[in-house]
């Protein structure tokens, strides 16, 4: 028996964490500035993370979604307060980014009962059965189809979303604050403004998918909280969970009646999933860590834009995309095997992806620098 070889995969095994760094099997040490996808927003192995894990592995790891457990409703409440969103959503528990939106979309389509659905262009959604058909660039599409019709406009384009809203059929619109995959490419607050405007204008349902943007690596709880638009659902994982498998969605309340079934998962909103987001959000609180993912993210992005060989660089916070004037994969192989730092790849194959725990230093940020600066010397 052999696992599905559907991974690509460095040389590498981590198997010990510590902050900002990874360690191998040879005891060979890693800053970590991808974070395995944006994943790691706290750090590795946080005594408080791991204490609470650790605690609540003691008294019960799991029991399903048929009895009440008042974790679910604490973390509801204090993810509520922490992001500033107040009372206004409802919310739902589920395991990773891809399921969320497929009840993103799922919802949806139950409020307004339309088929119709509008992504941006150059967007990543997830690899299951609805957020496939919304994502453009996908080279593994399955013949698996949904009743769905979608249609893809560019970024930051307000006439070309309305000329597509003008039908009146279109039952959702479904983007990414600020694209992770697709380059970190950023919508402007202006358009999310008018995204919110014109789907409640057009009884349309507006999708923030905040898996990758969202839990403080933009600088902000959400990404769309640079703007003023209030998004009708919103999708969040990733960093939810500093590596426990978590998920969720908030929906704005009276968007739909809900009734028993029109959701529903077996490991959702488990004992072990409320533990971890409910310490994520405590340490992110305690350590400032959204204000840290501005104050470092500027630093890096000031002093990045200065480097041999950068064209320009992108991003909010701890979410940075470094587009470079060639293609960067053997860059990245090189700044992994000589200088042993994590980078994130991106659908553009000249962007790097700078994904680092919210967490870091100057210390860190001075190291990475130091790392990439003396590579593009010689690689450009």
């Amino acid at each position: 028996m052999s696992m599905l070889d559907v991974y690509p995969l460095f040389n590498i095994e981590p198997i010990r964490g510590e902050g900002a760094y990874v360690y191998d099997k040879q005891g060979q040490k890693y800053l970590d500035f991808y974070g395995g996808h944006a994943v790691i927003s706290i750090g590795h192995a946080h005594p408080g993370y791991v204490e609470a894990l650790r605690d609540q592995a003691g008294k019960l790891g799991f029991y399903s979604n048929s009895v009440i457990n008042t974790l679910q409703q604490e973390v509801d409440q204090l993810l509520k307060e922490v992001s500033g969103i107040g009372d206004g959503y409802d919310f739902f528990m589920i395991n990773s980014g891809a399921e969320a939106n497929e009840n993103a979309l799922k919802l949806a389509s139950f409020s307004n009962k339309r088929s119709r659905f509008i992504a941006l262009e150059n967007g990543f959604h997830g690899r299951t059965a609805a957020a496939i058909q919304v994502t453009q660039k996908m080279k593994h599409r399955t013949s698996f189809k949904l009743d769905a019709d979608v249609c893809f406009v560019p970024m930051n384009d307000v006439e070309a979303l309305k000329s597509k809203l003008l039908k009146g059929d279109v039952c959702a619109v479904i983007l990414e604050p600020i694209q992770g995959i697709g380059g970190v490419k950023i919508c402007t607050s202006e358009y999310l403004d008018e995204v919110s405007k014109l789907t409640s204008e057009h009884g349309a349902i507006f999708i923030a998918d905040e898996i990758q943007c969202g839990f403080g690596r933009s600088g902000k709880f959400f990404a769309h909280q640079y703007s003023e638009c209030e998004p009708d659902i919103i999708t969040i994982a990733k960093g939810m969970g500093n590596g426990f498998p978590v998920g969720g969605i908030l929906v704005k309340k009276g968007l739909l009646s809900i009734e028993y079934g029109m959701a529903g998962t077996t490991f959702g909103g488990n004992h072990m999933a409320c533990r971890a987001t409910k310490a994520v959000l405590e340490v992110m609180t305690q350590e400032s860590l959204i204000s840290n993912a501005r104050l470092q993210g500027d630093k890096l992005m000031i002093a990045l834009r200065k480097m041999n060989g950068v064209k320009e660089v992108r991003g909010r916070g701890l979410m940075i995309g470094v587009e470079m004037e060639a293609p960067v994969s053997e860059f990245r192989k090189s700044l992994l095997y000589d200088y042993h730092v994590f980078t994130g790849s991106s659908s553009d194959p000249n962007v790097i992806r700078v994904l680092p725990p919210l967490n870091i230093n100057e210390d860190h940020c001075d190291q990475f620098l130091t790392q990439f600066d003396q590579l593009s010397k010689t690689h450009f």
